[in-house]
């Protein structure tokens, strides 16, 4: 029976429209029948009605977004010291059931935890991360931003370029492992903006660009020079 002190009535929701926070169906059915925590169902509770107001493709949640809610830690503590203990333990326990995926990242203030659900897109972002497919965004609240996934490159080539022979396989398999993938996508989308479809122009694209240095900003501009300024090389075939 609730005391006096705890006796906290829950007045009703408010007239007019409410915002809702969606929960995926498989939460009912595969995960709360299986809780027997409160503080791991507050927790996985509290990370589907956050994530839902972030914004962004990837989203994610660190240990401030918890700690910083100060509603939140008084309901999982009677202290801060008790409430900060709770929540770490309820974290632990919906990582390992599988609610939440845990990562971390490490920038040039430290190495920082991220909270991804457990859905295809979480998973895919963990797995990203991992990978180093990441920067720093600059952004205190959000700080790692998850890069797109680059093209695979024996696909760039044959929907862009043209049939893959071995010998042609072989260069680019050698041209993975030795330039970024950013590179090789944007010589080829020099070589198919010229019209010059062969791996020779971009191989020496490539080339030029390792020996003489790749100005990024100047790249990024994208103008008409930039994408032009390859079209008097030499052509063999």
């Amino acid at each position: 029976m609730l005391n006096k002190k705890e006796d906290m009535s829950f007045s009703g929701f408010p007239e007019g429209k409410v915002r809702q926070t969606s929960i995926p169906e498989p939460f009912f059915q595969e995960l709360l029948p299986h809780i027997d925590n409160l503080g791991e169902l507050k927790v996985a509770l509290y990370a589907f009605w956050l994530l839902d107001h972030l914004e962004g493709s990837f989203r994610y949640l660190r240990l401030s977004h918890f700690t910083q809610d100060a509603i939140f830690m008084n309901g999982m503590g009677k202290d801060s010291r008790s409430a900060e203990a709770a929540l770490g333990d309820a974290l632990e326990r919906c990582i390992i059931r599988g609610t939440l995926l845990r990562t971390k990242a490490s920038l040039a203030d430290g190495v920082v935890e991220l909270f991804f659900l457990n859905t295809p897109k979480g998973r895919a972002a963990v797995q990203a991360i991992e990978r180093g497919q990441w920067r720093p965004s600059g952004d205190r609240q959000i700080p790692v931003e998850i890069l797109p996934e680059q093209p695979n490159i024996f696909r760039l080539y044959e929907e862009h370029i043209g049939p893959l022979s071995p010998m042609i396989a072989e260069a680019l398999h050698q041209a993975e492992q030795s330039y970024p993938p950013s590179w090789i996508e944007e010589a080829v989308r020099i070589a198919v903006e010229n019209n010059v479809r062969n791996w020779r122009y971009i191989d020496t694209i490539l080339r030029r660009w390792q020996e003489k240095g790749r100005d990024e900003r100047k790249n990024r501009r994208d103008t008409e020079k930039d994408r032009r300024r390859y079209a008097d090389w030499e052509n063999p075939d």
